[in-house]
């Protein structure tokens, strides 16, 4: 008993479950897309599921389909997004909390939920499924992943830099583009992150929302792995981690650059 009541005393102790949790739905199935990714049907380790990837031509203008429409889903998110954040950290309004509510409850409903009732909708009113249709899906489905990160750096910003500027004969142009802008970098650059890397892996979306008329990589990996292509599925799926991944990087360095250059300010 003195043993139990002392392992679940240790904070330390608590951090097992989670470490389990990761081994098995994180970890473990990271290393077996490595393993089928690198291993030919004979179980051979092998590199020709990666290359084979940069001689389909199917797969690479899918591929390109993918960054094209995640790059400009996550544009228009930006336009969007942004100015809403803008008004919501500097409103006056009590009830600016609850607005954000609002733009985030649609998130409490299931993602495929939301995609399918749009997909009616556009039905009902007779619209063409599309590229059209596939865009207002994925802005409207991640344009909360985009708004609420730079609200919240918005809304801690201190006001003082904007106001010293304001003193020194600055227009409120002027105050945007050199001291809002710079020191909302932080939220700007993880929205782009939480919106960029899902919509570059979706396929439901596309599915529904264009009758398969747009495939996107994800769409290509779920073809591969329905066909029982267990290898060179799991190597287009390590290359999307690997793009993913140098994203992240990329995207966390900005980050960090930008916090310095806002400290420095």
């Amino acid at each position: 008993m003195y043993r139990i009541s002392n392992f679940i005393g240790k904070r330390s102790n608590w951090s097992l479950p989670y470490a389990v949790f990761l081994i098995i739905f994180v970890a473990l199935p990271l290393v077996l897309i490595m393993g089928y990714a690198f291993v030919n049907e004979g179980g051979g380790f092998t590199f020709s599921n990666i290359t084979r990837f940069f001689g389909d031509s199917d797969a690479l203008s899918t591929f390109a389909v993918s960054i094209e429409i995640a790059l400009e889903t996550t544009a228009i998110c930006l336009l969007l997004g942004y100015p809403v954040a803008w008004l919501l950290a500097n409103s006056k309004f009590n009830g600016s909390s609850v607005t954000i509510i609002i733009f985030i409850l649609p998130m409490w409903i299931n993602a495929l939920m939301r995609t399918l009732a749009t997909a009616d909708l556009f039905n009902m009113l007779g619209i063409t499924l599309g590229k059209g249709t596939l865009l207002f899906g994925m802005v409207y489905d991640y344009l909360p992943f985009m708004i609420y990160p730079i609200y919240n750096v918005l809304r801690r910003m201190d006001p003082s830099y904007a106001e010293a500027a304001q003193d020194l004969g600055a227009k409120p142009l002027t105050v945007f583009a050199n001291v809002t802008l710079p020191l909302s970098l932080p939220g700007i650059t993880s929205g782009i992150m939480m919106v960029f890397m899902p919509t570059v892996s979706t396929f439901a979306i596309s599915e529904f929302l264009t009758n398969n008329k747009i495939k996107l990589f994800g769409t290509i990996i779920q073809e591969n792995i329905n066909s029982s292509m267990w290898n060179y599925g799991a190597a287009l799926s390590f290359i999307m981690l690997i793009i993913i991944g140098l994203t992240t990087l990329l995207t966390g360095s900005q980050e960090e650059d930008s916090s310095a250059q806002g400290g420095l300010i």
